[in-house]
């Protein structure tokens, strides 16, 4: 099935190959000409879209003044910074509600005696185009309309002024902006130098007269484009020439599509590798599976076998003695601690892989916790000829953490160390204040110590160092990957360091206040 997928995914690789190989070789024309049209397109949209921001930019520069229902305020403030944020701004009205509407407030640029035409003109002749009967409160709105020849674009929208008393009156905004600057501010910006050979561009308006700029009417591609919200009864016009800007585009749109065939390919490549890695990752986890059971399996043979034997001999009643009966009792009491410790780490290592692993963190003192860990050990210690000691240091007390699962990631540290260094005489465990907001539990043994590659790897589930094979030890390949999970899910850290003169030291560090 794997392979089938691996084949597959080559196939459509080169079928993607293909595709874009033919494209690249056999419609270099039609890309050319699309290349120069898109070109064309996304100038006359920057362009266009330059000139509608600047004017909504100003519009809400002078929305911005009434805000906090002070709409009357409007060509007051505004008065102050005209020529700084609103350069095209010529005029700002503030009208009452009413039927009337009267004008509440007014400034203008630069006034004169005209100013009495224009607020005219604005109540008799632009005031009854303003669609208001849907126009929702704050919502900015333009006008652009030619009157008398000439046209005018206004911006409009509706405000409230909130009185002293507490009441509030609805009122109309009108700015008017002013012809001349916007053809000063803002066109003259987007209609290049006619001596610059990049593309010419001018702005017509729906007769198709030249509003600005040149006349195109002997390019043979004209790409026009409609001033969307602001200027829309205008349109922006241009004409691609055969310059460097356009072929440029061209030259990057060939070299984006040998990009992609490259990408592909590598994509292909990576896919392939990826998918080897993958299977190679199952294969071996297959194989550390495996291993795992069988590590397991004899884990549980061992006190099994010796808990049937000697259950046998008390059914039996060959006991010599009455203190060789407790003795019995006693083994088959370590042996069932032992066979249950053993089944805990395996279901809560299927649960920490599932991640339903449930942690019930609160106060406890760590040098307790620790020794009770220590003396489940004990008697395995015994059997090998190791002794267990503990040192607590002052300073080292209460923590936040989870007991049980504290207690069962020291088991497996300190079995860990007995299993590893048999014959050694003893194994240490020290409890001491780290930092002041952490507390530093460390296992010390005097074994054979870890490979320094296996160092980074050995908290890997089912991974066993190279160093096990060789002493032909037992173990499940879980203990060490438990003892990493409980003890970041503490929010600490654990790590595996040199002892000076041989051994291995299993550093473990929790924060004193508990997870985050």
């Amino acid at each position: 099935m794997r392979r089938w997928v691996l084949v597959s995914a080559i196939i459509v690789a080169a079928v993607i190959l293909a595709v874009v190989t033919y494209r690249t070789t056999f419609q270099l024309d039609a890309i050319r000409a699309q290349a120069v049209f898109e070109a064309t397109l996304g100038l006359a949209d920057e362009k266009v879209d330059r000139v509608d921001r600047a004017i909504v930019e100003a519009d809400d520069a002078v929305m911005a003044l009434g805000e906090g229902g002070r709409a009357d305020d409007i060509p007051r403030r505004w008065r102050g910074q005209a020529a700084r944020r609103t350069p095209t701004v010529a005029h700002v009205l503030v009208l009452d509600s009413g039927s009337a509407r009267e004008i509440v407030a007014f400034a203008s640029r630069m006034p004169s005696p005209a100013d009495d035409a224009l607020r005219l003109l604005l109540l008799r002749r632009i005031l009854p185009d303003v669609d208001l009967s849907t126009l929702p409160l704050g919502q900015l709105k333009h006008l652009h309309r030619a009157y008398d020849g000439a046209f005018f674009l206004v911006s409009y929208w509706r405000a409230q002024q909130i009185h002293g008393d507490g009441s509030s009156t609805e009122r109309l905004i009108i700015v008017n902006h002013d012809r001349d600057a916007v053809a000063r501010e803002l066109l003259e910006q987007v209609v290049p130098d006619p001596r610059v050979p990049t593309a010419r561009v001018n702005v017509v308006d729906d007769e198709g007269r030249v509003v600005f700029g040149p006349p195109l009417s002997k390019s043979d591609l004209i790409v026009a484009k409609r001033f969307p919200t602001t200027l829309y009864a205008w349109r922006l016009q241009v004409a691609p020439t055969a310059s460097g800007e356009l072929a440029l585009k061209a030259r990057r749109r060939r070299l984006l599509e040998m990009s992609l065939l490259a990408l592909s390919c590598v994509v292909v490549v990576a896919g392939v590798v990826a998918l080897l890695l993958a299977t190679a990752q199952e294969r071996r986890l297959a194989a550390l599976r495996g291993e795992f059971v069988a590590n397991v399996s004899h884990e549980l043979k061992t006190p099994l076998a010796l808990v049937r034997m000697f259950g046998e001999l008390l059914m039996t009643g060959r006991v010599a003695s009455e203190e060789k009966r407790r003795d019995y009792l006693s083994i088959i009491v370590r042996e069932s601690e032992r066979l249950t410790a053993l089944i805990e780490n395996v279901l809560d290592f299927a649960r920490v892989e599932r991640g339903k692993a449930a942690y019930d963190f609160a106060p406890a003192d760590v040098p307790t916790v620790v020794g009770r860990a220590v003396d489940a050990c004990r008697y395995r210690a015994e059997t090998e000829g190791m002794r267990l000691e503990v040192d607590v240091q002052d300073g080292a007390g209460e923590a936040v953490v989870d007991e049980r699962a504290l207690q069962l990631a020291v088991i497996n540290l300190v079995e860990n160390a007995i299993k590893y260094a048999s014959g050694t005489g003893a194994v240490r465990v020290e409890v001491a204040p780290d930092g002041g907001d952490r507390v530093a539990v460390r296992v010390i043994d005097h074994g054979s110590g870890i490979d320094p590659d296996d160092r980074e790897r050995i908290f890997e589930r089912f991974y066993r160092g190279k160093r096990a094979g060789e002493r032909q030890v037992r173990g499940s390949g879980i203990g060490l990957s438990l003892v990493w999970h409980v003890v970041h899910a503490h929010g600490g850290e654990v790590f595996v360091q040199e002892t000076p003169g041989g051994g291995s030291t299993f550093v473990v560090r929790i924060p004193v206040a508990g997870p985050g």
